[in-house]
């Protein structure tokens, strides 16, 4: 059986196949990296950045062709994925830049003693990867694992072999022989884990309660990036206008295949009939089309089982009550397109009210006041991120404090910095990428003391 397919998913046609490693690969590619592990845990950092500026530039030099392979294969619009390779090249670069100075051992005076903390690499990490940003949640995971000195062995989705193999021809040709890629199936995923010192994994929730099971077993340290469901709070004194616009962008960019995206609408009843007609406005201004060209704003979705989940969590919806405001039908014609969707007056009757929509569907959540609003953010299993938008900011931290989130954006969409930790709490699961904190989910801080 072929392991990793890719669709064009603008057309639906198989564009690539390769199949997965006989079992002797994988324990041989682990070695190959624990013994390449050693000389590169010996650079110091300054060495060790060097080469991931080098890096950052190879990076550069394949961007177009990393962007049309990702849109051939996730069927993001174009301007969408070089947007993602450019990111990288930030992350990349800010590493490269940071690491150095928060990696160097730190001095703690303890009566006389001589004494201190080192960050110590913990080996190789397995990252288990998603298909929906396959550029970017790879370095994501990588680029902080490698500066503190550990190897990296990377699973890709199944869905994105082209674009995964070009990206490690971007790190071989940048002279980094410590990350490889593991062609592996399902039925290897745990031999890979017992192999490796440690894990990260992007995507559902389901699949991650998998994974930490499977991790736990072997007692290996792990990192849970999960799905999310995040609120939009719009209050009465917010800019409603704004507000519609960054909502729609948030729910609709890419196809709406984004944990991280706003996906249920909260509003409060003051603004709720002026939110509502904008936001719709916005999302039926969307033009669906192929994601190559310049003036399509609305992609298809990844795989058409996807699509197919999607839409019976619309159909489940409109049966438990919800209003259907826009979209909601099944286009006909080649690819795996799904129009904007709005559904208004959600309610606990419907499943997109619990669980994650992973699509161009948005939920509209009407409150009854604002700390109904807070209730109605809270009331999920998940908690990635969430905006509040509203005039009176000293009011809206005050809020973003009652809502249990891994962040918390005020006026603006979610999204992620790279000089902020990204991570979420309950079933979006558990430590922190980006920033210092995501340099140091995968060392060992280990405490040297001299009497």
């Amino acid at each position: 059986m072929t392991a990793f397919t890719s669709c064009n998913p603008a057309s639906g046609e198989v564009v690539f196949t390769r199949a997965a490693w006989t079992p002797e690969h994988l324990p041989a590619c682990v070695d190959r990296l624990r013994h390449a592990r050693q000389d590169w845990a010996r650079l110091d950092t300054e060495a060790r950045a060097a080469r991931m500026m080098r890096l950052a530039d190879t990076l550069m030099a394949h961007r177009r062709s990393l962007a049309d392979l990702v849109t051939l294969e996730v069927g993001k619009r174009t301007a969408e994925c070089l947007a993602e390779i450019d990111k990288s090249e930030k992350l990349i670069r800010y590493y490269a830049s940071l690491a150095p100075s928060l990696l160097q051992p730190l001095a703690i005076p303890t009566h006389g003693s001589r004494s201190g903390v080192a960050f110590e690499p913990l080996g190789t990490v397995l990252a288990i990867m998603p298909w929906n940003y396959p550029i970017w949640q790879v370095l994501r995971f990588a680029v902080p694992a490698l500066m503190a000195g550990n190897a990296c062995l990377v699973k890709p989705a199944p869905v994105v072999p082209q674009c995964t193999q070009l990206l490690l021809d971007c790190v071989r040709q940048a002279g980094l022989d410590v990350l490889d890629i593991a062609w592996i199936d399902h039925d290897q995923v745990e031999e890979a884990i017992r192999l490796s010192d440690a894990m990260a994994f992007t995507g559902s929730t389901a699949t991650g309660r998998h994974l930490a099971e499977l991790a736990g077993r072997h007692l290996k340290k792990t990192v849970l990036e999960l799905g999310g469901s995040n609120p939009f709070i719009v209050l009465a004194d917010a800019d409603v206008d704004a507000a519609a616009r960054e909502a729609a962008h948030s729910r609709f960019r890419d196809a709406g295949q984004s944990c991280n995206a706003a996906k249920r609408m909260i509003v409060v009843p003051e603004i709720a009939e002026r939110f509502i007609e904008l936001f719709v406005a916005e999302a039926a201004a969307l033009r669906p089309g192929a994601p190559t060209d310049p003036a399509t704003t609305l992609s298809p979705l990844t795989r058409d089982d996807l699509r197919a989940a999607l839409h019976h969590q619309v159909q489940d919806a409109v049966a438990n009550g919800a209003t259907l405001r826009l979209g909601g039908t099944l286009p006909a014609g080649p690819g795996f397109f799904y129009p904007a969707t709005v559904l208004d007056h959600v309610s606990p009757r419907c499943r997109v009210y619990r669980e994650e929509v992973f699509g161009p569907v948005a939920s509209i959540l009407r409150a009854r006041d604002e700390q109904d609003a807070i209730r109605l953010a809270n009331d999920t299993p998940f908690g990635l991120g969430a905006t509040i938008y509203s005039a009176d900011t000293e009011r809206a931290w005050t809020l973003a404090r009652q809502i249990q989130a891994g962040s918390v954006f005020i006026n603006r969409h979610t999204s992620s910095d790279l000089r902020l930790p990204f991570g979420g709490v309950k079933d979006s699961g558990y430590g922190r990428e980006l920033s210092e904190f995501g340099l140091y989910e995968f060392v060992n801080v280990k405490t040297y003391w001299q009497k």
